[in-house]
């Protein structure tokens, strides 16, 4: 594949994935603009027909397969996105797939595969293991092995993201995208420097998975002795071998992304741009706050927005944790009638509203002197809460905010 990455098997790949890709028009952001003090556009390839960008790079690397591969079979290894593209792609070339997936991928992503005819087998607690586990099969069974990321083909295909960027924003100045493996970053980095040599491009990852980073420092390849984050997509332990040069040469920077950050950024997406995405598409969203830069012209990739309704659930009530929208407050109380009713009243007279009461008469061996009373409620924000917290303590109470468990 050494002649892959070329800005003429960009232009190829470009023209190809249009058999399958919808168009993802860039999306100004006048909020995350207010925000940064930049001009911030989204890439919104979560608005993708499989849901994330990987059906470029599957769709392009198969069509650059002969007869005899593809009638052999595919087989790749996934946490979803690049499952769903191989799947659809292969579907379009009336081929069969198998597609190991890591036993912790979300239903939905698991039943979508499914839906575009593919065999999904679930192998292994992270994609390391499951990719481990697809080479095996392929050697046993005679499988094409399409791999999600570390594959130059692949990354040609994921770099027409790029292409269309600049059509639309020939000025821009950064470009961020995330890094799992590095196939998306490499297509992206080498494309956008083959077309503007200037400009910045920077990889995203979450702080609990960040192989990239880590091997960039060490000058090679390097393997993480675990992942931890819920940004599934980029729980990566090594990243890509054959990409990595390309890395070394293109992405500028590497910003690493906690997890408590992209909980803030799907309410902010979903609040201002009524829109899905997932947790790995938040890394670039949430790393708009680590930028020291002003009035440049940003692109942020939305990589995909398969996330599900469970998943879902947890992060907007950990965001609005996160945000002190929702928040549980302990005060002692003397055990007798009337009491709750005046700490409601406080409560009350702020615009607080009270979700969950907790009574523990047994926090102190004298009822009469004290017992607890946890309060759940929801407010306008950190200043809200303050006011409130406030407003207890004029009363006389000694309000201490506690871990909020919903």
């Amino acid at each position: 594949m050494a002649e892959m990455l070329t800005l003429e098997k960009f232009e190829e790949a470009s023209e190809i994935v249009k058999k399958v890709t919808s168009e993802t028009k860039l999306i100004y952001s006048d909020f995350l603009s207010a925000q940064t003090g930049n001009k911030v556009y989204l890439k919104p390839e979560n608005m993708q027909l499989t849901g994330a960008y990987k059906l470029r790079g599957a769709y392009y690397k198969i069509s650059t397969l002969s007869e005899e591969e593809r009638e052999k079979g595919l087989i790749t290894a996934s946490a979803g996105n690049h499952a769903q593209g191989v799947a659809y792609a292969a579907k379009k070339y009336g081929v069969h797939a198998s597609i190991v997936m890591p036993t912790t991928t979300p239903l939905m992503k698991v039943n979508r595969t499914k839906s575009y005819g593919a065999e999904v087998i679930l192998k292994g607690d992270v994609y390391d293991e499951a990719c481990e586990y697809a080479y095996q099969l392929a050697d046993e069974k005679g499988y094409t092995f399409i791999h999600p990321f570390d594959d130059l083909a692949v990354a040609t295909g994921q770099g027409t993201i790029a292409m269309e960027i600049f059509k639309e924003l020939p000025l821009v100045d950064i470009i961020l995208v995330p890094i799992g493996g590095g196939g998306l970053a490499t297509g992206v980095s080498t494309l956008a420097k083959l077309l503007n040599p200037k400009i910045h491009v920077i990889g995203v990852e979450p702080a609990g998975a960040n192989c990239m980073q880590e091997s960039l420092k060490a000058g090679g390849v390097v393997t993480l002795p675990g992942v931890n984050t819920i940004a599934d997509g980029t729980a990566v332990k090594t990243p890509g071998k054959n990409i990595f040069p390309y890395i070394q040469k293109n992405i500028d920077e590497i910003i690493t992304v906690p997890d408590e950050e992209l909980v803030v950024a799907f309410l902010d997406i979903v609040e201002n741009h009524k829109m899905i995405v997932e947790n790995s598409g938040l890394l670039t969203v949430a790393a708009l706050r680590h930028l020291e830069v002003k009035n440049k012209r940003i692109a942020a990739i939305l990589s995909g927005g398969n996330m599900d309704i469970i998943t879902m659930s947890s992060v907007v009530q950990q965001g609005l944790i996160f945000r002190d929208r929702i928040f549980t407050v302990s005060v002692l109380l003397p055990d007798k009638p009337g009491e709750l009713t005046k700490v409601s009243e406080v409560i009350a007279s702020h615009s607080g509203n009270v979700i969950k009461l907790e009574h523990n008469q047994f926090v102190s061996i004298n009822r009469n002197a004290a017992v607890e009373l946890r309060i759940t409620m929801e407010t306008f924000g950190t200043e809200h809460k303050k006011q409130i917290m406030q407003a207890l303590q004029e009363r006389g109470y000694q309000p201490r905010q506690v871990r909020t468990i919903i």
